[in-house]
Parts: C-alpha cells; sequence; structure tokens
C-alpha cells in the first residue's frame, strides 16, 4: 500500500491523501502522449473518486475509504501494463497520421509545372526518371500502409491481436518508409538536371526530409513503447 506523505503548496504543508499517492506514482509510471496520458489519469481519479463515496457511504472514514479504493483499484505492476498498452496505440496513430499528412502534401509540393522547382528541365537523366517511378511507387505503398496503420489504431484495436501487434508493426513500417521516401527525395534532387542547391536541396530539405524526420521521431516513440 501506497503511504501518505506530505505535500509543499505554496509553502503550506497539506497532507497527501492515498489517491493521490496511487495518481502520482501511476504518472511516473506512463510515458506517451500527454494528452491521452491526462485523459486516462483523469479517468482513473474519476473511477477512485467514485469507489472512495461508495466506501465512504458505507461507513468509512475518508482516509480509510481512499485506501480501500485504491486497494481496490488494484496494484501499479497490474495496472500499469494496461495503461502503456492505451498509450502506445495512441502514439501509433499519432505516428501513422503523421505519416499520412507527409506522404500527402508531397502530389502538391511537386505538382509538375506548377511550382519553380517543378519546371521541367530540357533532359533528365536515366537515374533520375529511374527514381521518380521508385518514389511514386514507394509512396503509394506507404500512404497505402499508412491509412490501414490510421484505421487499425482506430476500429482495429477492438482485436486483441491487432492490440499486440500494432505499435511494433506502426513504428517500424514508418521508419523503414520514411528514409526511403526521403532518400529518394534527396538523391532525386541530386540527380536532377537542375543545378543543385536552392531551390533542389532547399525545398527536398523543408517538404521530404524535415516532415519525415519528424514522423521517425515519433515512430521511434511509438517503438520504445511498444516495447515497453
Amino acid at each position: 500500500m501506497i503511504r501518505s506523505r506530505p505535500a509543499h503548496t505554496g509553502g503550506v504543508s497539506t497532507p497527501s491523501t492515498p489517491v493521490d499517492d496511487y495518481l502520482a506514482a501511476l504518472s511516473r509510471e506512463l510515458r506517451g502522449p500527454r494528452r491521452r496520458k491526462a485523459d486516462l489519469l483523469a479517468e482513473a481519479r474519476d473511477h477512485l473518486t467514485d469507489a472512495t463515496e461508495a466506501f465512504e457511504a458505507d461507513g468509512h472514514e475518508r482516509y480509510d475509504a481512499e485506501r480501500e479504493a485504491v486497494a481496490d483499484f488494484g496494484d501499479l505492476a497490474d495496472v500499469v501494463p494496461g495503461y502503456r498498452a492505451e498509450l502506445a496505440i495512441s502514439q501509433s496513430r499519432r505516428t501513422a497520421m503523421m505519416l499520412l499528412f507527409a506522404l500527402l502534401i508531397q502530389p502538391i509540393v511537386w505538382q509538375g509545372g506548377a511550382w519553380i522547382w517543378t519546371q521541367e528541365p530540357q533532359s533528365t537523366s536515366a537515374l533520375n526518371e529511374l527514381l521518380q517511378t521508385m518514389v511514386r511507387a514507394v509512396g503509394i505503398v506507404v500512404i497505402a500502409g499508412a491509412v490501414l496503420a490510421v484505421i487499425g489504431t482506430g476500429i482495429g484495436v477492438r482485436y486483441p491481436v491487432v492490440r499486440e501487434h500494432l505499435g511494433r508493426v506502426t513504428a517500424l513500417f514508418a521508419l523503414v518508409g520514411s528514409a526511403l521516401v526521403a532518400g529518394m527525395g534527396v538523391l532525386m534532387a541530386a540527380t536532377s538536371s537542375h543545378a543543385p542547391g536552392v531551390p533542389a536541396f532547399g525545398v527536398v530539405g523543408a517538404f521530404v526530409v524535415l516532415p519525415l524526420v519528424l514522423v521517425s521521431v515519433q515512430a521511434e516513440r511509438c517503438l520504445r513503447l511498444s516495447r515497453a
């Protein structure tokens, strides 16, 4: 059982409660999207508050009622894995949404002839043409995978097999997809008939590499949560 300890607020010492101690310990054990974590902790507090009031109605003093509510809620060793799984799913959804957005903006950025950096050159190398074909194919596959991941983190989490493997699969897929698209984007800029530099590398860096680096950061967090 978690013991009570004094809490200091604005220089005034007030005794902490079993519920406060329990929630603080639970919060320390959890990592993941802040908003979802806050929602989960708020739900836990609501549950503990309701349970405390029920024990008080049965004649328990407030402190004892909170201790009973905490004991009834469950030991942290039993509760934490379920909360971590919820946060991993939330992180998976965030990663999939970011990957999807990063890929969907590419047709706009690279719309032929629409922008100065997409003006058709006099000639293109065979390697550049191959890279353009490859990046379109890979882009379609990654977009399709991101859509499936978004769906999976929504209705798909109803199925235990999906919940168990979705986070790791989403993270690895996002990392590989981001690396492939970003790498081919840089190679396309380097092999373009336009002179390398600004706007070639500048546009690729801003609209391809940077968004996919951010996706990779989220994917790495997703992978850590899934392993936890």
